[in-house]
């Protein structure tokens, strides 16, 4: 299997719109009912909202190949597009889904390395996400990783209020 990470651009709107809605779609149906799933997937993941999201000089999303198909996607921002204000030593992620058709298939560690790589790059010291508090896969996922629970904040889906952990990693070797 031969896998790439790409930075999306304009050219890559449906695409990142298609694999945002299957991943949202496959981790999070079975805890939300069908019409709050849907709201939130056309007011986050519109094609419009999507473009604007590109076209934000501190946002990049980043698609994950396998063997020329989408296995999956990050976002991440810096500066004033994170969702928390963590400074400017900190790269967030804000949003890492693959296909669950993929799980266990290391792509995870792959996309978290990227991002760890790249805010190197950038100078920054810290990585940090936020993780639904009953998502426990992804918060063990995350720990051995080198993610600790550092906070909470608040995800806003439908007209319920969820709380994410927010986990963060110091980088070593800048």
């Amino acid at each position: 299997m031969t896998m790439t990470i790409k930075k999306c651009t304009l050219e890559d709107l449906k695409l990142l719109q298609e694999i945002s809605y299957v991943t949202f779609e496959e981790t999070f149906k079975d805890q939300n009912s069908e019409e709050t799933m849907a709201a939130y997937l056309e007011q986050a993941f519109s094609l419009d909202k999507l473009e604007q999201e590109l076209n934000k000089p501190s946002s990049e999303f980043y698609l994950l190949m396998t063997d020329n198909e989408v296995a999956g996607y990050m976002k991440l921002n810096t500066g004033a597009a994170q969702s928390e204000a963590m400074g400017e030593a900190s790269l967030e992620i804000e949003r890492i889904y693959i296909r669950q058709s993929f799980h266990k298939q290391g792509l995870g560690r792959l996309l978290i390395d990227k991002a760890a790589e790249l805010a190197k790059q950038q100078s920054k010291t810290k990585v940090w996400l936020g993780v639904w508090e009953h998502n426990g896969n992804a918060i063990a996922f995350y720990s051995r990783m080198g993610f600790v629970q550092t906070g909470t904040h608040p995800f806003v889906i439908g007209d319920e209020v969820q709380t994410d952990y927010i986990m963060t990693k110091t980088l070593t070797n800048l």
